[in-house]
């Protein structure tokens, strides 16, 4: 078990020990319901205890709605959030509401130390580091602070962007505004038939020496596939690209390493993984957010100001403009303990038995579904109702994964 953050040198009484705890793992009645090592499913008869045991940690899912409880399938869009997220903000604004970075009084101290413990929290849970890890409004803002200050500094006329024909609109729409400023080229990485990203296209792609930078969705959401980043990444940087993935549907879901998966920037979003709105990640590649300047100015990103010119603060201050979402920071640390805990119990081995039903009785039921066109199209729909189907295709021998994530049936703003 990792250990918790540091918390600070005060006494009980000052309040630091109310939100101590919080992001530490609950204990629930969950914790006597045991099937569920990772890659092993819940038995028959022990699966309806394991969601009782998920139900109750969420307390939205206790109301009901014209006398039925809800059953709530749009976690692609956004999350419901655990008890635990909920007390992470209570107890902030309860017990250590204050500014951060500025102030030597206690509740100061407390926000502070609480902020850069969460900071290091979300670095270890996404495998980054805490000096690379830059807290965002959301995935959008991550994906923006890229575009803007790697992108227009970098980025020359004739040079290739490189997205895929399955990203969300936020992964897409700041780079045909870099192409339209700087005189770049947009291309598309083409998908298959059975909604895979093509390789080869790749490879034909990088052949002409000129792609500068891609941005590529780790899973679709709107197929629900899940790419083969580590293996796109290779390529890509081989070829003297830059790659930023978009991580916003695969953090929720699945284990992520970003130094493993080794892109130069890894942007996902708190809401839609168990944390609060309004706060996002962004991971990046060191020497390259040295090399950058600033998206946003002001407030903690500056170091020294005088009457004509400014110097930078370090990172990751340095992209932190103005006040931090300090509730969300702390919220977003509680929900990774909490995402721990779900990956831990064998979701996606749920989700794929749930996907597996429904493939399997949905076309008895529906004739329409019986053709190849319409059985992709249900796997998008079970890919946003988190239940999707893991598969694996050989294409040019290199095995590529499609499935088994939360993801949209159709695009939404993020």
């Amino acid at each position: 078990m990792e250990p918790s953050p540091p918390t600070p040198d005060v006494s009980p009484a000052d309040g630091a020990w109310r939100l101590r705890g919080l992001f530490r793992r609950r204990r629930t009645p969950m914790t006597r319901v045991r099937p569920h090592r990772l890659g092993q499913v819940p038995q028959q008869g022990r699966t309806d205890a394991w969601a009782l045991s998920v139900r109750r940690d969420f307390p939205v899912l206790s109301r009901r709605i014209a006398g039925r409880r809800i059953v709530y399938l749009d976690s692609a869009a956004t999350s419901q959030k655990p008890q635990a997220v909920i007390d992470a903000i209570s107890a902030y604004y309860r017990c250590h509401n204050a500014n951060i970075h500025r102030s030597v009084y206690t509740l100061a101290k407390e926000a502070t130390t609480f902020f850069e413990a969460a900071r290091s929290r979300i670095a270890c849970f996404a495998g980054g580091r805490p000096d690379t890890t830059i807290f965002t409004r959301n995935a959008t803002e991550a994906i923006n602070l890229v575009a803007y200050a790697w992108g227009r500094a970098n980025v020359r006329q004739h040079d290739v962007v490189l997205v895929t024909k399955m990203e969300h609109h936020s992964n897409l729409v700041p780079w045909q505004l870099l192409c339209q400023q700087t005189g770049a080229e947009l291309r598309y990485l083409d998908v298959s038939a059975d909604g895979l990203l093509r390789l080869d296209d790749l490879d034909a792609h990088l052949s002409s020496g000129r792609v500068k930078l891609a941005a590529v969705a780790h899973v679709s959401n709107v197929l629900g596939t899940i790419n083969p980043v580590a293996e796109i990444v290779r390529r890509l940087r081989e070829a003297g690209a830059v790659v930023l993935i978009d991580g916003s549907q695969a953090m929720p879901h699945l284990p992520v390493d970003v130094q493993q998966i080794g892109a130069d920037f890894y942007a996902w979003t708190g809401h839609k993984a168990l944390g609060p709105t309004g706060i996002g990640v962004l991971h990046g590649r060191r020497e390259l957010l040295e090399g950058m300047e600033p998206f946003l100015a002001g407030g903690d990103m500056i170091s020294t100001v005088d009457w004509h010119t400014s110097t930078w603060n370090q990172l990751p201050w340095k992209y932190e403009a103005g006040t931090s979402m300090i509730d969300c920071a702390l919220a977003i640390s509680a929900a990774s303990y909490a995402s721990h805990r779900y990956v831990g119990l064998s979701i996606t081995e749920i989700s794929s038995l749930t996907a597996d039903w429904a493939l399997g009785l949905l076309p008895t039921h529906v004739p329409a579904i019986r053709e190849p066109c319409a059985v992709l199209h249900l796997r998008a729909v079970l890919a946003a109702l988190g239940t999707g189907q893991p598969s694996a295709t050989q294409r040019n021998g290199t095995e590529t994964h499609a499935g088994g994530a939360r993801a949209d049936a159709v695009p939404r703003m993020r």
